[in-house]
């Protein structure tokens, strides 16, 4: 094999990377936010992405918390995918954090007329803080994932010096 043909197959690529990231992310940071509402640290359901599309009564149960966990997981793909294909150059945690709170502001302020059953300045005030805390640690974790796989310096390095 060519040592040219060699070095672009070691390159990431960004769709499938971003979904593995948004799986994991949703994976994990899902699981918080069903912990943090098991615990009662926030009001907001599970399956609060679910909300326009299933009964509330239903989210309410095992198999609609469930649902919300999946459902947090597609939408952790889909914001990742977003993200890499745009943001992925930018350094450090930052962009994430930020990215995070965007996120949070268009779900917890923008669209809570669909996604909560409850209006956000109607929640309590723990779970305001809570949620906000959820998207701020996932979106730095998609944003900070990202900017270690696309601006590590030591993956350049080892190629220049192969080259």
């Amino acid at each position: 094999m060519s040592k040219s043909h060699k070095q672009k197959s070691e390159h990431t690529n960004p769709f499938l990377f971003s979904i593995e990231l948004g799986f994991f992310a949703g994976f994990i940071w899902g699981g918080v936010r069903w912990l943090i509402y098991t615990l009662r640290f926030t009001k907001v359901i599970p399956g609060f992405l679910a909300e326009p599309f299933f009964k509330h009564e239903f989210l309410m149960t095992p198999a609609g918390h469930l649902l919300g966990y999946l459902c947090f997981i597609a939408f952790s793909v889909v914001a990742s995918l977003l993200y890499v294909l745009i943001l992925r150059k930018l350094k450090g945690p930052w962009p994430g954090m930020i990215f995070g709170v965007l996120c949070w502001s268009a779900i917890f302020l923008a669209g809570s007329w669909q996604f909560l059953q409850q209006k956000m300045f109607r929640l309590p005030w723990n779970s305001v803080v809570s949620e906000f805390c959820i998207f701020l640690l996932w979106g730095l974790f998609i944003g900070y994932t990202a900017a270690m796989e696309y601006t590590d310096e030591r993956k350049r390095e080892q190629q220049t010096k192969l080259a």
